[in-house]
Parts: C-alpha cells; structure tokens; sequence
C-alpha cells in the first residue's frame, strides 16, 4: 500500500496503462494518467471505460484518477511510468515515435529525484540509445544522480481471467542499483507476484521479445504442422492433445488461421531489427513469421476447396467472416488476421459479410442471425464464446454448406454428420 498518497503518473492510457493506473490507485496511490486522446481522458474523468472490459469498467466507477492531456501535471509524480504502444512500420521495422514523443514531454517536465519507468516493449538497448538521451539533453538533468530510469516490460493479456496485471510476475532491469531498488519497491507495493531484478537494462528488455518470440515459433510450428497434417488425414489437435499428456518437456500450443494483436505478430521483429543492426541475421524467427503471416491464405484456400465440393464457385458466393478481434472476448484488433482473410475473399471476388458483437463499429452485420442470411459459407476467425454455441442445425437454417473452422472450436464430428463440409485448422 502506498504511504503518504505518493503521486504516480501513468503515461499512455491503452490496453497496458490503464489497468495499471487503476491497480496503484487501487493501491492507495494519487494517480495521475495523461494520454493525447482528449476523447478518452474526457470518458476516464467520467468514471467511462475507454473500452470493452468488465473489470475495468467496474473498477473505474470507484476510481480517482486524475485523466489528463497536459505533462506538466507529471511535475507532481514521484514516479512516471511509460506504457506507450511500439507499433511496427509496413516494412516491419519498429516504430518508435510514440515512446520518442512520450519521452520528449516528460522529460520537458522532469524533476529532480523522480524515477522513469519504461513499460512499452522494445529492442533491447532502446532504453540506453534512445530513452536516455532524451530524457537528459531535454530535462538537463542526469541518470543514476537527479533521476532514476528502469524498464519493466508489461505482461498484460486482455481477457485472461487467471492472470492479470496485479498477481503476474514481472521482471526489472535499471541503469544502476538505486534505480533497481526504487523500481522493486513501487511494484512490490502494489502487485502480488514476484519480481526479480534483471542485471542490466538490455536484459529486462529483451524478456519481452523472447517471451512473444518463443509464442510466434511454436504457434508456427503447430501451424505448419496443421498444413502438413491436412494432407495426411491426421487431426493435428489430437496429436498435440496427445503430446500434451506427457508431464515434462512440451508445452502445448495450437495452429488457427493466424496470429494477431499487439505482442506476439510484432515483438519477434523487434528482436530481427536489433539482431540486424548488430550483424545478426534471426532465420528461425523470419521463418516463423512467415508460416503465421500464411495461415489467413490457407484458411481460405481451406474455404475455397469447400466450396468446391458443394459444386459454388467462390467468385459471387456468400461469405460470412465471423469475428475481428485477435482473440475471444475482446474488442481490440490489432493485427488480427480477419482483415487479411477478408482482403482475400475480396480478390476472390466473394460477397461478404463481417460479424463480431465486441466490433461493432468493423462489422457490417448488426446480429449473427442477419450475417449468416443466405450465406454459403463461414469462417470462425475468433473463438467468441457466442460463435462456439452456434450449433450445426443454425448453419443449416440460414443455408451456410461450408464452415471453416478457423480457431478450431466447434465439434467437428456434430458438424460433419449433419453433412456440412467442416475444415479446421490441421482437422
């Protein structure tokens, strides 16, 4: 619990930021938030959750975050911390111009005896080559002595009723022991999972890439195994189910029609450019972005391939995408890979129509029933608790004759004996 109202400033109010400004004002602290989304500080200031999230929508009701456009109110925080998003360009370079415009206002704002902490994922040695710099030509002032600056890369992940961003355990890099200490001391205060001090600030920023870079190479493992599994009449689930029985040495993950949102399709290029600049040259990890970056064309070559068996020519047929989001339950879909699935039906010359209840603003259907009207084939692109109880009778109703199982969450057999041409992903 924080002691005497601390102030801490929370920089950036997304997906990352805003839990975390409720949890240290949970905590007992005087939260300050800024973000340049006026709109948004207009709802937080409302008690309004920004997005779709029970929790947060509840917790935010009792909330005394103070939402604001202005860094100058940051003056008043014994601790800042950055929870910017670090997007990719097209040709998948990182782009950094959020933490570089986020680091220019605070460190216009920076006082003596403040601690900085970057929590928005980067290549290792951003915090040094770029954040640093920043922070001391603009502020004046200097690191290890009028500031302290530690990098404690976010782990949170939308939806997960287990594991959220107070009792995950986080890890803490700094440029020298006062930092360090500073920074295990404030999260200490307010989550309940262990924390442990990386040697350096490099170390703490390269956990976050290898932990979504080894995601991004086994999910493309079991993905180019649902490929080559497909063509030998092997369900690559059952396989991997199989596997999974044995209680040491493998982890389980699973193939679907492509990975999205904001870590795992965009920290591995993170760890690309940085092994790049250095003359390294990352195959594995390109290797495994391309087979992911492939799943939304085989999941519709999948769809096309049905449709050929019914005898409908994919050029005019009615196609229903159901859901946008990366991942059930959630309305953010960053780098969801339903856009690409529909940019492909849209080449095929498809009549197409978009449902997902948490996009409502993306879909072009208002209900499930009035997006499977006349459809002749489906791809489940999310695994939405609403889609995995539609059961085979409702396709059969609306006419749909193929359904692609792109998340491979309805079962297969009840589809099939009904007589519907059922695909999954590697079943």
């Amino acid at each position: 619990m924080a002691h005497n109202r601390e102030t801490v400033a929370i920089i950036g109010l997304g997906y990352v930021g805003l839990p975390l400004a409720l949890l240290a004002d949970k905590r007992g602290y005087k939260v300050i938030g800024v973000d340049n989304n006026s709109e948004k500080v207009e709802l937080l200031n409302q008690h309004i959750a920004p997005f779709a999230n029970a929790e947060i929508a509840r917790s935010i009701k009792q909330s005394t975050i103070e939402a604001t456009c202005d860094f100058n109110a940051i003056k008043k925080a014994s601790t800042i911390i950055i929870c910017v998003p670090t997007p990719i360009h097209e040709d998948n370079t990182p782009n950094l111009e959020p933490l570089k415009d986020a680091c220019k206002n605070v460190a216009v704002a920076l006082q003596r005896g403040q601690l900085v902490i970057v929590e928005s994922t980067v290549n290792p040695g951003i915090s040094e080559t770029i954040v640093l710099p920043m922070l001391q030509e603009l502020s004046g002032l200097k690191a290890g002595h009028d500031f302290y600056l530690a990098h404690c890369p976010e782990r949170i992940n939308p939806g997960d009723k287990q594991w959220n961003v107070q009792n995950i355990n986080r890890v803490v890099g700094s440029l020298e022991e006062v930092g360090l200490k500073k920074a295990i001391k404030f999260y200490r205060s307010i989550i309940t999972g262990e924390i442990k001090p990386m040697g350096s600030l490099k170390e703490a920023e390269a956990v976050k890439v290898v932990e979504n870079a080894f995601r991004d190479i086994n999910i493309a493992f079991v993905n180019e195994l649902a490929q080559s599994f497909s063509k030998l009449g092997i369900d690559v689930v059952n396989v991997i189910e199989g596997a999974a029985t044995k209680p040491f040495a493998f982890m389980p993950h699973y193939p679907g029609c492509g990975v999205g949102g904001h870590c795992i399709p965009v920290d591995p290029y993170y760890l690309i450019e940085y092994a790049r600049e250095n003359g390294f040259n990352h195959k594995f990890l390109s290797l495994a972005r391309r087979i992911n970056l492939g799943m939304p064309r085989f999941a519709v070559d999948l769809l096309v391939k049905g449709l050929n068996e019914k005898k409908i020519a994919v050029k005019d047929a009615r196609v229903v995408v159901l859901g946008l989001s990366y991942k059930p339950e959630v309305d953010d879909y960053r780098e969801s890979p339903s856009f690409e699935i529909i940019k492909y039906l849209e080449e095929y010359g498809a009549h197409i129509a978009i449902y997902d209840p948490f996009v409502p603003e993306k879909s072009t259907a208002s209900s499930l029933g009035e997006a499977l009207e006349r459809a002749d084939a489906a791809i489940i692109a999310t695994a939405h608790s609403c889609f995995k109880e539609i059961s085979p009778d409702q396709f059969l109703e609306a006419g749909v004759a193929v359904v692609i199982d792109g998340r491979n969450c309805l079962p297969k057999e009840k589809f099939i004996k009904v007589g519907i041409i059922y695909k999954g992903i590697g079943r």
